[in-house]
């Protein structure tokens, strides 16, 4: 059980953590506090966040687990990124707290992202 659940939903987990972090906090973490500071907000990096992105990054990574169960790697991947990434931006765009101009990169980039997680799983 180790070898073919916990380890690859381990691995794939800290493959999705580390593409966040390096996405949001290092490529466009100037979009994301231009984008909060116009709306008078603060760009949320406390380290509570930090951990609630590796909860979000552990259950993406046992949804895509139970996806690979059913469906290709590359099926699950085109899945897992629309209801793991698409779904979030339309609701965080509907909230008005999505900077827009970080689709071009983000979008490429969490393609990638899922893509990953499947192989890796």
């Amino acid at each position: 059980m180790f070898k073919k659940v916990i380890l690859p939903i381990f691995a794939s987990t800290i493959w999705i953590s580390i593409s966040e972090f390096v996405r949001n906090e290092f490529l466009l973490k100037e979009n994301w506090s231009n984008h909060y500071s116009e709306l008078g907000l603060s760009f949320p990096s406390d380290p509570i966040n930090g951990a609630i992105w590796g909860v979000w990054s552990l259950v993406y990574a046992i949804t895509i687990f139970v996806l690979l169960r059913k469906f290709s790697v590359l099926e699950t991947a085109i899945i897992s990124w629309v209801y793991g990434f698409v779904m979030m931006w339309l609701v965080v765009g509907n909230m008005m707290v999505l900077p827009f101009s970080i689709l071009p990169f983000a979008i490429p980039l969490s393609i990638l992202e899922a893509f990953l997680a499947a192989l890796i799983i």
